[in-house]
């Protein structure tokens, strides 16, 4: 008979303890400990997919210079952004986890990326939906593959078994809060369920060099649910994100044993499912027939991507005691800083005024390179002055109103070029001597005019003392 036990489960990073404790002492996190019951099942074996793999193990110790090192041959899928994302595509044996809110459209990607791969055997495990939710949003997408099956099930034994007859090349797990395995006496989505089944997949994945893509949950704060250990189990976690009220979402990777972490794919969500946007540029900059003030064009950089995005700001007079500072997409405390060095290095007097700032598309933006395209568009709005279509901005301010050099300049300055902007304000410290103008780092002409600028009132007067510039 098998001995029932309760523990406690630290849900932060998994630590499991025999009594309950306020702070936990692997992660220091107060208040993360929950109870549940754990069955241990020492009699089974979890690997019921060893009879097909044909893969043992030795256990034995071996020399670094002796093991042969190989590129592994990656499997291309359809979708170029996820081939981004993942570092040149799928890894053999890898395990990837996806988390992202509900609803944002983590099922509907994987699903029509197991539909667009016509050479490889592809196994889609549901424990949400059912056989006929799946293949109504199949028939939605428009996509039809022989070797697409699907198994919907959420025990993890009746799934290793299946997939022991079926031998699939890919395994899409949708999604990991849903498993459950005997061994473990708990509900499913606990701590420990969720650590075991994964568990479960490491070793099938690893033993059988089989991909397997787990879908997962986040919960209310942004994190990913379950254990921190989770992250720490799998060899990539990409992170699926978006507003909801746009169309455009975001796949970043947070982590990434075969490829880089500054990665990131965008797509558009439409009636035959997710888009990839492969110029997010052109989308990201709203096309207006008149000019408006109060918009700046940033050149940024999302991951190893540049980026052109619209900055928007409305400066007015405050009705009320204390001025309002609003702020979408973008950091407010750095909007106070930037306020500080207008109000300081410039005389502006921003603080009898209501200061709004939207960064259009539903982006988030940290590159502190956004700074000179956020300062042009609170002087456009303060000063009522539209700036021009044709220009843009790449610099960090600091505190003392200099204009600091950016990382990247080149990429910045030539996607800039590509979407036919006429000039381009950044740092003069990015540019050597003697290479401004039409001059970039290396050399090259560029059909663009660079402009450097040193301090923030040297680029007042360029933008809006254009006479006193001849």
């Amino acid at each position: 008979m098998s001995k029932i036990k309760s523990a406690f489960f630290c849900q932060n990073c998994g630590y499991e303890s025999v009594k309950w404790v306020g702070q936990c002492p692997s992660c220091s996190q107060w208040n993360t400990f929950v109870e549940e019951l754990v069955q241990k099942d020492t009699g089974k074996s979890t690997k019921e997919w060893k009879d097909y793999s044909g893969d043992e193990r030795t256990g034995k110790s071996i020399s670094l210079k002796d093991v042969k090192s190989s590129e592994e041959k990656r499997l291309q899928t359809a979708d170029t952004e996820l081939n981004r994302v993942l570092g040149g595509g799928i890894v053999p044996g890898s395990l990837v986890l996806v988390a992202g809110e509900p609803g944002i459209g983590k099922s509907t990607l994987f699903l029509q990326n197991g539909l667009w791969l016509k050479s490889v055997r592809v196994l889609y495990i549901s424990g949400e939906e059912s056989e006929q939710q799946i293949k109504m949003r199949a028939d939605r997408l428009g996509l039809k593959n022989d070797d697409f099956y699907l198994l919907t099930e959420t025990s993890t034994q009746v799934i290793f078994k299946e997939i022991k007859n079926l031998k699939p090349q890919l395994v899409i797990v949708d999604s990991v809060q849903t498993l459950h395995t005997s061994f473990i006496d708990s509900s499913p989505g606990s701590v420990s369920q969720i650590r075991e089944c994964t568990a479960e997949f490491q070793r099938f994945a690893k033993e059988t060099n089989t991909p397997v893509f787990l879908i997962g949950h986040i919960t209310k704060d942004g994190s990913i649910a379950g254990p921190k250990i989770l992250e720490h189990m799998v060899d990539t976690v990409l992170q699926f994100e978006g507003d909801r009220h746009y169309a455009y979402r975001i796949l970043r990777t947070l982590k990434n044993r075969f490829g880089s972490t500054a990665e990131l794919g965008i797509y558009e969500m439409t009636d035959q499912g997710m888009r990839a946007v492969l110029n997010p540029s052109e989308i990201l900059i709203t096309q207006k027939e008149e000019q408006l003030s109060g918009i700046a064009i940033a050149a940024t950089i999302e991951g190893m991507r540049p980026l052109l995005i619209e900055v928007q700001a409305l400066v007015t007079q405050s009705v009320y005691g204390t001025p309002q500072r609003t702020v979408t997409g973008f950091d407010l405390r750095r909007l106070q800083l930037l306020l500080a060095v207008l109000e300081k290095r410039g005389g502006f007097h921003f603080g009898v005024k209501d200061v709004f700032l939207n960064i259009a598309g539903g982006l988030k933006v940290e590159d502190p390179s956004i700074d000179l395209a956020v300062l042009c568009a609170l002087l456009s709005s303060y000063e009522d002055v539209p700036l021009s279509q044709k220009i843009c901005f790449a610099g960090e301010v600091g505190l003392s109103g200099e204009i600091r050099a950016v990382n990247r300049i080149e990429q910045r300055i030539a996607e800039a070029e590509k979407l036919g902007f006429e000039k381009i304000i950044v740092s003069k410290y990015n540019l050597p001597s003697g290479r401004a103008g039409k001059k970039g780092l290396t050399g090259n002409d560029y059909q663009i005019e660079v402009i450097t600028m040193a301090r923030v009132e040297e680029l007042y007067q360029y933008l809006f003392l254009p006479e006193k510039n001849h």
